[in-house]
């Protein structure tokens, strides 16, 4: 996979009206969870930043290219007894859809995910009409795990949601 040179940073205020430009779009919304609300305002971008800093587990990126926001992407690690793992999501504002930028940024999570955060795994929930999302988990070494039949209520449809995992095991002989 040809590497794309994004860098994957902490977010901060300032990227608040960025984020809120590039988020306030239905065709993104349509493929998220609705904790991300649509229509999505300034305040809505700050809210975000301020709890993004403030999360003890959480590590929310911007993936930027030269300089630019051009979306998000986070680890959010679950409890209980599925500590040791987290839910990747990320989003691409429509500007940079089609240049790789999810697939770059999935690719540069994953390591910090496993190395820094020392996970045994990360999982992905993509809702089945989102074949873009599930190629870039697949080129990233995701194993689509199985589909939850209409397990998802968005925009008043339901829809099956497809699984997505990568685990990190030390070598079992």
């Amino acid at each position: 996979m040809p590497t794309v040179p994004i860098i994957l940073r902490e977010v901060s205020f300032d990227d608040s009206p960025v984020i809120a430009q590039l988020a306030n779009n239905k065709k993104i919304w349509n493929n998220v969870r609705n904790r991300m609300p649509y229509p999505y305002a300034l305040k809505d971008a700050e809210q975000f930043v301020e709890q993004a800093l403030k999360s003890d587990d959480a590590t929310v990126q911007a993936i930027t290219l030269d300089g630019q926001v051009t979306g998000l992407i986070g680890l959010h690690p679950a409890s209980d007894v599925y500590s040791g793992t987290a839910e990747l999501g990320y989003w691409i504002g429509e500007p940079y859809w089609g240049r790789g930028l999810a697939s770059a940024a999935v690719a540069q999570i994953i390591p910090i995910g496993f190395e820094q955060l020392k996970l045994r795994r990360i999982y992905a929930s993509v809702y089945e009409h989102n074949h873009a999302s599930m190629r870039v988990l697949e080129k990233n070494g995701f194993q689509r795990e199985g589909v939850a039949r209409a397990a998802v209520l968005k925009n008043g449809q339901v829809l099956d949601e497809v699984r997505y995992g990568l685990v990190n095991l030390p070598d079992q002989h």
